[in-house]
Formats: C-alpha cells, structure tokens, sequence
C-alpha cells in the first residue's frame, strides 16, 4: 500500500493544495515501496514488478473507496478481478525450473 498511499499522498498535495508536507511524504512512501519490493522471495524484478501491478489495481479502487468516497461501477470490479487472476498466473504458474 506504500504506493498507492504515496501517490495519494501526492495527489492530495499537489491537487488538493495541501501542500509540501503531503508531498514530501508521499516521495517517502514512493521510495520505501521501492525498497519493500527488495525484499519478495522470487529473484525475477519483473515479475514482482508485475504482480504488484495487480494488487495496485485492485488496491488502488478499495483505496478510493475508503479515502475518497469512490463507488466502483461493475467494470472496475471485473477489471480488477480480471488484473489479480492476471498476477495468479505470471507468480504462480507451473514452470519448469
């Protein structure tokens, strides 16, 4: 969640006029998801990279939800199912190594 919450952070600094201080912590955030994602057990960056990208999604809409007040329609759900079964397959899928 430290991206989302970094780029929300960011997005209210910058387009709610809340100032520096919500930025500055949002950059934080940004960087630490960087660092967070170091520590995952696979050794192929994309693939981290990739799965990540189906949580954000997915979290990105729950997010707006609690924070924001946001009501996804049916198509944001189907979407975001559609992205975590998509992360399923790339970090779980059979592979032969």
């Amino acid at each position: 969640m430290l991206e989302i919450g970094g780029a929300w952070l960011i997005w209210q600094g910058v387009r709610e006029h809340r100032g520096w201080i919500w930025i500055g912590a949002g950059v934080i955030a940004l960087g630490l998801y960087g660092v967070v994602a170091t520590f995952q057990p696979d050794l192929h960056f994309g693939r981290i990279l990739a799965a990540y990208g189906g949580v954000f999604v997915a979290g990105s809409i729950a997010w707006g939800m609690v924070f924001d007040g946001y009501r996804p329609d049916r198509w944001d759900v189907i979407g975001a199912l559609i992205c975590l079964v998509g992360m399923i397959v790339i970090m779980y899928a059979p592979r032969g190594q």
